[in-house]
This record gives C-alpha cells, structure tokens and sequence, in this order.
C-alpha cells in the first residue's frame, strides 16, 4: 500500500502540477451552476488540491474534504472542513451536499459500489459528482494503474464508458470528456 500518511508534504508540495488545466476549466464551469454558498465534498481529498482549485473559482463554496490519511489533511487549506474517513462509510445526512468532487481517488476506493452509493446518499437531488481519473484504454493509463497494483492500491480504473454505465445503473445521468489518458465524468443526480 502507498504510504499517504507519509507523504501529505510530496503531494502538498507537487500535487497541484497533475492536475491540467481543462481540468480546473471544467471544474470551474461546473461550480459556476451551483447555488451561492454551495456545500461542495471532495472524497478521497488528500492534501485538498481539488477542493483548492474549487474556491479559486468560487470563494463563496463552503468546502469540506474526506481522506482516511490524516498525514494528507493536515495540508489543507484551513478554509476546508476535513474529516478523517474513507467513501464507504461517510459520515455525513442524508441530501448535505450540493456536488461532490473526486481527483484522483477513486481507483484508491475499497469498494467502489458501496461508494458511490454513498455519494449518491449525501448528495442533494439535481446535485452532480465531478470524477477525474485515468483512462486504462490508454498506455498511460495501463502503465499507472499496474503500478498502483504493484504498490498494493486497490486500483480500481474504469474506462469513461464503463464508470458511466456504473452511474447510469444508480440513476445518474452522465456526461464524460476524455483528455487522453485523462477523463473527466460528470454524473447528476436526478431529483
């Protein structure tokens, strides 16, 4: 297993420069739909890059960020209300947010199924999560996601279609844009 306790300060410190810039383009004009004062999650959060992209668009996201590795969290952004937990189990009501962001993360999921039926759980009706991960379809993304096996990740990596296919059989509506190796996958939340 990779060591994310250990290593909140390498992802703190170089995190941001993984994430392009269509992705913080597409985040942005997502966030732009979302109610003044949105309640925003980003799952699997790490050290919040994401959740920092997200009040770069908009300062006025209440933002909350869970990650099991508190070594991540401690590297926050002390704006973002952070939790020590995984996607299985959030410890949050019923309908509390208004979107839910996830860079990088889901592949890092026990139970994949159970996690998105999570999400789906706290998430508000007309609400949408936001996925940007790698495409195994791609070399790149093959080479990554047998690494993260190697390293003993659960490297779950889903191709766009079969993510949405996944989304689409919990009820969401799906909306994928593929950057190479990368992907963006956007699943809303009928109401």
């Amino acid at each position: 297993m990779i060591p994310f306790n250990k290593l909140g300060w390498a992802f703190h410190k170089f995190g941001s420069l993984i994430y392009p810039k269509y992705i913080r383009e597409k985040l942005c004009e997502n966030l732009q739909e979302l109610p003044k004062g949105a309640k925003v999650l980003d799952i699997g959060a790490g050290t919040g890059v994401l959740s920092h992209f997200a009040k770069e668009c908009r300062d006025d996201l209440e933002l909350h960020a869970i990650d099991p590795a508190l070594g991540m969290l401690k590297y926050c952004h002390n704006e973002i209300c952070t939790y020590q937990g995984v996607a299985e189990e959030l410890p949050f009501e019923d309908n509390s947010f208004d979107a839910i962001i996830m860079g990088e993360a889901m592949h890092h999921f026990s139970d994949i199924q159970k996690a998105f039926l999570e999400a789906k759980r706290v998430l508000k009706p007309n609400g949408f999560i936001f996925i940007y991960d790698f495409d195994p379809n791609f070399f790149m993304g093959k080479i990554i996601a047998k690494g993260e096996k190697l390293l003993g990740e659960p490297a779950h990596f889903f191709t766009p279609s079969k993510l949405a296919s996944k989304l689409r059989a919990l009820s969401f509506e799906t909306t994928s844009y593929g950057y190479n190796f990368r992907y963006i996958l956007i699943a809303g939340k009928k109401s």
